[in-house]
């Protein structure tokens, strides 16, 4: 196991190199860049640029650089924990993804709690009572959930809640606390208003959940060995949670390494409907204005949380199902 773990940390290396590559081509693809078109942006406007101006702004950005050296000064910045500096918001990109990047991670964290916790139980029941009037009401909640996009039921949802409560349920925080320092008080008014982002971050992930868990602990509770548990006499929730269901949930370890870039990236379109204050709607933002920089970080952070959330999935994968292994055995 720990020429394994040796092995991947080496594969890690080079895979986030290749991304930050390809992030970077990506990012630079299209035509111009950020100080062509914020000088286009004051030309529109009949401001008139001196040359002189824009020599010193491309030299004082890095852009009058060749890619490869742009590339490789950006790179070299990151590792030593400067993430440049963001044209468009004017700040330095770590004070923006400080100011951010703690809210993303609060509501993604308790939506994953909260799809886990409701989709498992839910999708076993589902399973062993195959066929029963709940398994056939959960079934088309759980469709329903799949077909309804976050974004409409989060449009849904604020409009019936100001219509008939007079409640607005977009934003973090009440008006009187979205300047305000943090406090006890600003806490706990976080705290009412996450109920609402969960929940409709939540409902596409825990219908899929829900038919995953399902789908493959019915296949296992079809197999030979919980025959053969269940005719030694094993009581039907020790054999259910001895077995079947400690294999039936590889399928969702496996995918837990998405979870740590969606603590960050999140459900973008959602976040922007109930205008949340958190990365995704930032890193939408640089990408639509050509900010480098920012965008490059982000999607870098996201690159990096994929590579580790994979192979934290792999190590879950052992430790749930002793038969996987890694080593090749000695012949």
């Amino acid at each position: 196991m720990l020429s394994y773990i040796i092995r991947r940390f080496i594969y890690m290396i080079f895979l986030l190199l290749t991304v930050s590559v390809v992030s970077f081509i990506i990012i630079q693809l299209p035509p111009g860049d950020w100080l062509t078109t914020y000088i286009a942006q004051l030309q529109a406007s009949g401001t008139q640029v001196d040359q002189a101006i824009i020599d010193s702004l491309k030299q004082q950005y890095g852009l009058d650089l060749p890619l490869s050296q742009q590339y490789f000064k950006w790179i070299w910045n990151m590792i030593h924990g400067n993430f440049g500096f963001s044209f468009t918001l004017n700040k330095p990109v770590s004070t923006l993804l400080a100011e951010r990047l703690p809210l993303t991670i609060t509501i993604s964290l308790f939506t994953t709690i909260f799809i886990y916790t409701v989709a498992i139980p839910i999708g076993i029941y589902s399973a062993i009572h195959q066929y029963s009037l709940a398994d056939y009401s959960l079934t088309v909640v759980g469709y329903i959930g799949l077909a309804i996009p976050n974004f409409l039921l989060a449009l849904i949802l604020m409009l019936m809640f100001y219509q008939y409560f007079g409640v607005n349920i977009g934003g973090l925080f009440s008006p009187q606390y979205l300047d305000a320092p943090w406090s006890i008080a600003k806490f706990i008014d976080m705290l009412k208003h996450l109920p609402a982002p969960i929940i409709v971050a939540g409902t596409a992930g825990t219908a899929g959940l829900i038919r995953v868990m399902r789908g493959c602990l019915l296949d296992e509770l079809q197999k030979q060995y919980v025959i053969t548990a269940r005719a030694k006499g094993l009581t039907e929730r020790t054999l259910l949670f001895k077995y079947p269901v400690r294999v039936a949930v590889n399928p969702i370890i496996s995918t837990i390494g998405w979870i740590l870039p969606s603590l960050v990236s999140g459900q973008t379109i959602t976040e922007i409907v109930l205008s949340l204050p958190t990365v995704g709607p930032l890193l939408v933002q640089s990408l639509m204005r050509q900010d480098m920089y920012l965008a490059g970080d982000i999607v870098m952070i996201l690159g990096f949380l994929t590579v580790i959330g994979t192979f934290i999935s792999d190590l879950l994968l052992v430790w749930i199902d002793p038969r996987i292994r890694y080593e090749k055995k000695g012949v």
